[in-house]
């Protein structure tokens, strides 16, 4: 038995971008653990898990809250990625990288909040 949300590709890419940023931030200095660090995991984790709880969701628009909490919590994990790459704890190049993903599960969940079901 499997839940409906884990065939649903934008969840199974959140939870693949948020062990990415979760290793991101271990990586960050001491000093930025709590600030960044504990914000990038928590702003991480929202994504996959609030597209996970609108899944259960029977009424539409309650669905598409949850989606639409996810879909802010991606573009907060961009922001701190901003931040940490101009602290320059992250390569432009894997700044890049995480940008594009970000961008792509983004499209995903307007995707699914536009959908009519």
């Amino acid at each position: 038995m499997s839940f409906k949300y884990e065939r649903f590709e934008a969840w199974r890419r959140a939870i693949a971008f948020a062990d990415q940023m979760f290793a991101l931030a271990d990586t960050l200095p001491q000093r930025y653990q709590f600030s960044l660090g504990e914000q990038l995991r928590r702003a991480a984790l929202s994504v996959p898990t609030n597209l996970a709880e609108g899944s259960g969701r029977g009424q539409l628009n309650e669905k598409r809250y949850f989606y639409r909490v996810a879909k802010g919590s991606i573009y907060e994990v961009v922001s701190l990625l901003v931040i940490i790459n101009r602290r320059e704890h992250l390569p432009d190049e894997t700044y890049q990288m995480y940008y594009q993903e970000a961008n792509e599960i983004a499209a995903m969940i307007s995707g699914a909040i536009n959908s009519p079901n």
